[in-house]
């Protein structure tokens, strides 16, 4: 077990020891994991992989990466998608609403409600480790068996709460990005490309 995460949350997160509790270790028990072939995937990465500069604050016009899930098994009311950060325990998104049946989020498109990130607002927070440092951003879907009455830009704990006793199944999707140091281009460096 690593810091508080059962061996079966490091394991679906990969790449070692999860110092952050994830919500999925607070909410759901490892037999909803995969549930009925529940799975979430994106075009942008694949699990363990890097994550693009395009959806970090490495880039200005950043956004949200896309996200494609499996239908979720029968008796599910509702959706629900929390990224964290598995080295610091930052919550990056939080996302409910979203339809109980096979589906998706395209690139930068705004969920149905979304919840307060680490930093208070209810965006997606874009990664910005330490520059050479990697962290580890954990995409966690739930199907639940009710829907929700939350507010939008319910904080995280409100939503855990109302995650207890409730996840029917759920899905992890696991990408990687390091700290990189953003260049400013200098108006000089554009006139001696002439």
């Amino acid at each position: 077990m690593s810091e508080g995460n059962p061996d079966w949350v490091t394991k679906a997160v990969g790449g070692g020891a999860v110092p952050a509790r994830l919500t999925l270790a607070r909410v759901a028990e490892e037999k909803a994991l995969g549930r009925g072939g529940f799975a979430l995937s994106s075009d942008a990465f694949r699990h363990g992989g890097e994550l693009d500069p395009s959806f970090t604050a490495v880039e200005e016009d950043a956004v949200a990466p896309p996200f494609e899930w499996t239908a979720p098994p029968p008796g599910a009311q509702e959706l629900v998608l929390v990224a964290e950060d598995a080295d610091k325990g930052h919550v990056h998104w939080i996302v409910w609403g979203l339809l109980p049946q096979k589906g998706k989020l395209l690139e930068g498109e705004a969920p149905p409600r979304t919840g307060k990130n680490a930093h208070g607002n209810s965006e997606w927070l874009l990664p910005d480790p330490p520059l050479g440092e990697e962290h580890r951003y954990v995409f966690q879907l739930f199907a639940v068996d009710l829907p929700f009455t939350l507010m939008p830009g319910a904080p995280h704990e409100d939503l855990v709460r109302n995650l207890e006793g409730h996840v029917m199944a759920a899905a992890v999707l696991t990408a990687r990005f390091e700290g990189h140091q953003v260049e400013k281009l200098d108006m000089d460096d554009l006139d001696d490309m002439d």
